[in-house]
This record gives structure tokens, sequence and C-alpha cells, in this order.
């Protein structure tokens, strides 16, 4: 019997996963923008830092769909943007990211009003 307000355990455990899965992500973070800072000038080229942190949104939201969990579309358009803009940095493009990056989101924003979501149940 389910009563009103009630969450299933499949919930409770999804919404701890999610949990721990942005614990890692803000840790590969750090720890990756730490490693960078500790490096001596020229070791890296200009927009690894991007490249990084657009793998790490990227590749999080990849592990949350394999693991059954809804990803964050805004993040996706997040961590596409960072790759291609520390890509461009590295390839001594000038890339323009933001017009592109706000094309994207509100690309997005439209298609999440457009597609309506499955409801999880």
């Amino acid at each position: 019997m389910t009563t009103m307000g009630a969450t299933s355990t499949g919930q409770v455990q999804n919404g701890r996963l999610g949990q721990q899965l942005e614990r890692i992500g803000w840790a590969l973070f750090l720890i990756m923008i730490g490693g960078l800072a500790l490096l001596p000038a020229g070791w890296v080229p200009d927009g690894t830092w991007l490249v990084g942190t657009g793998l790490i949104m990227v590749g999080m939201n990849v592990v949350r769909h394999l693991k059954g969990l809804r990803i964050n579309g805004f993040t996706v358009v997040l961590g596409l943007a960072a790759i291609a803009a520390g890509v461009s940095s590295m390839a001594g493009l000038n890339l323009p990211v933001f017009p592109i990056l706000l094309i994207a989101v509100g690309a997005q924003l439209l298609y999440s009003v457009l597609v309506p979501r499955k409801e999880t149940r």
C-alpha cells in the first residue's frame, strides 16, 4: 500500500546515486584543476582545463544514463561547449563559442518544451 507523499526505495537509491555521481564529478573537477595548477607554465596547451571540464560534464551524464538516471541536458550542452572551446583554443582557432553556446542553450530549452518528458513512476 502506498501513502500520499511516500517515496519508494528505488527513488531514494536513485537520489543517493545521483548525489554520489555529483560528488564524484566535483572531485574530478577539483583534482584536475589542482593538478593543472601544479604543472609548470607551458606544459599543457591552452584550453586543456576546458576540455577536461567538458569531458567530466558529458561523462557524468553518460554514466547517469547508463545507470538509468535522468541526464541533465543543460550540463550536456555546457560540456560540449567547453570541449569545443578547449579544442579550438588548443588548435589556435577563434571559434565564436559564446554565440554558439547561446544557440545551443536556446535549442535545448526549446526541445525541453516541445518534447514532453516521460514520467517516471
